[in-house]
């Protein structure tokens, strides 16, 4: 029988949260931590001078840049300054991810799984079982925030303090509880965990973006964006520590504000309306592809429009970027253009890869979309009745190739179309959308990573996240941290023509597309063999 007792049995609860996911937390604090303390001890020793240090801020200072990675003082560029500049940004955008989906993991997630319901009907509190879950990602983000603020002061950098490296930490963590927060209330108001973790997802995009886009051209309005307030505590040189009582001081509302619509609704139910399904499904959902495109609609969309807004805001400072060149010789000197490439040009292949990386992930979620619907033991029902193993997973398939070629275009075209009203000659529409194209080999590979991981490690098809993000990290800070070719050659992205810098050239792009045919061969056959999980 379920407690009066609103919190009863929170502490229980939250062992027995903090038990099923002390692996995956633990991957999580090691990942972000050894992430961030191995990249100052780099800088140390790429950039052992100040004018070295000097030189780098000089080739910081320009809106791509800025929009990329925040605001810095770049007249005081020590190792610390460099440190927090390029890296806290998008570190704590990858806390504020691994909060979202471990929140949703034990909120919506388990609701829509019963076991909330199981919980309930035990001696345990209406709030405990989600109060369980925020105690742990709170004390997740207060131990990261330890480790990575002494961690970084027990490297003895002269530049990185005490107080400065505390800072460090305490923004992710408080990154990490500030999307914690978001995530808790989108778990009362979406029905489902699939529209908790798009929403939240949202928000963490949006506020990325528009921080991007006001840091360039309004800075006193970037302050609406709550990854905006990691940048503005200056780490490492002003140490200004109220952007993050701020972050703090909203996470603590959104929790209130998610126990609060917790207590006022019905299990099961969500406050956002859904509308009730039709009496009868249509030809097209009766197949396995209209299946997938409906269970994954929400989703598509909502990844097609933060595409197009992202290549859009890409754009929308290249007028800026192109008068930053005009003034700056040494930016001139040492982006030497190549014959027929203008200086704005040669930045177009740096934006494509971040671009191409981050197209990526829509599709490679379309085809392990399979692998959870397998885990959920619903395949069976599927392949029960007249549905091959192969009409299945080619389903899930072409869903993720086409997927796939939306979200380069429509990043593209959102490159495209903005930028070429900010540049005065305007921008080539088949310059930009064929050096956003000559990645999609690379990406059909790694979609067919995932094929070959459904069809014959079906338990490590999270595998492909890792590749994801080696891939981004080697090529995307493969300059900054100097690391050799064939780093970069590991990853499918590393063999993609730098278009237009560089001379377009087939070979590549053959090779990737043999490879892409042989793994999803072997991928297909894996699946038609093994056993379904039930």
């Amino acid at each position: 029988m379920a407690s009066n007792n609103l919190a009863a049995k929170t502490g229980f609860l939250s062992r027995f949260i903090f038990r099923l996911d002390r692996f995956r937390i633990l991957i999580w604090v090691v990942a972000l931590s050894f992430f961030t303390i191995i990249v100052p001890t780099a800088f140390q020793d790429l950039y052992k001078s100040q004018a070295e240090r000097d030189a780098m801020a000089q080739t910081m200072a320009n809106p791509a840049m800025t929009a990329m990675t925040g605001p810095a003082n770049l007249s005081h560029y020590t190792t610390g300054v460099m440190t927090a500049h390029q890296m806290l940004l998008m570190t704590a955008a990858v806390v504020g991810l691994m909060s979202i989906l471990l929140v949703t993991r034990h909120t919506r997630a388990d609701e829509e799984e019963g076991r909330v319901e199981i919980v309930r009907s035990l001696a345990a509190g209406r709030l405990s079982y989600l109060n369980a879950s925020l105690v742990v990602i709170t004390l997740t983000c207060i131990g990261l925030a330890f480790i990575n603020g002494f961690g970084l002061y027990v490297l003895g950098i002269e530049s990185m303090d005490l107080e400065g490296s505390l800072l460090y930490g305490t923004a992710l963590g408080a990154t990490g509880l500030f999307f914690a927060g978001v995530t808790a209330v989108f778990a009362q108001l979406s029905d489902s965990s699939r529209g908790t973790i798009g929403y939240s997802i949202a928000v963490l995009l949006i506020a990325y973006l528009f921080r991007a886009i006001t840091d360039v051209t309004n800075e006193s309005l970037s302050w609406i964006s709550p990854l905006a307030w990691v940048t503005k505590a200056k780490v490492y040189d002003t140490n200004n520590w109220w952007p993050i009582v701020l972050m703090v001081i909203a996470a603590i509302v959104l929790y209130v504000l998610a126990n609060y619509l917790h207590a006022i609704r019905d299990l099961d139910r969500g406050f956002l309306p859904s509308k009730p399904g039709k009496n009868h499904a249509s030809h097209f959902l009766q197949s396995p592809l209209g299946l997938a495109v409906r269970l994954q609609r929400t989703g598509i969309i909502s990844w097609a429009i933060g595409m197009y807004v992202l290549g859009a805001s890409y754009g929308s400072v290249l007028g800026d970027l192109e008068s930053f060149f005009a003034d700056n010789d040494a930016m001139k000197q040492m982006l030497q253009p190549a014959e027929g490439v203008t200086l704005l040009e040669q930045f177009i292949p740096m934006l494509m890869i971040v671009i191409s990386l981050l197209a990526t992930i829509p599709p490679v979620m379309a085809v392990n979309k399979l692998r959870g619907e397998e885990k959920k033991e619903r395949l069976t029902h599927l392949l029960g009745r007249t549905v091959s193993r192969t009409k299945l997973l080619g389903s899930y398939f072409l869903l993720a190739i086409v997927n796939g070629l939306v979200m380069l275009s429509l990043a593209a075209l959102g490159l495209w179309s903005v930028g070429t009203t900010m540049v005065e000659d305007g921008l080539s529409f088949e310059m930009v959308f064929g050096a956003a194209l000559s990645y999609y080999p690379a990406m059909l590979v790694m979609i067919s990573v995932s094929v070959f991981l459904i069809g014959h490690y079906p338990k490590r098809t999270s595998f492909i996240w890792v590749y994801v993000l080696y891939s981004f990290i080697v090529l995307y800070l493969g300059g900054l941290f100097q690391f050799s070719d064939w780093v970069g050659n590991l990853s499918p992205f590393g063999y993609v023509p730098q278009l237009p810098v560089e001379d377009f050239s087939a070979i590549p792009l053959v090779l990737l597309s043999m490879v892409f045919i042989m793994l999803t061969a072997v991928g297909f056959i894996g699946f038609r063999r093994r056993d379904i999980e039930q």
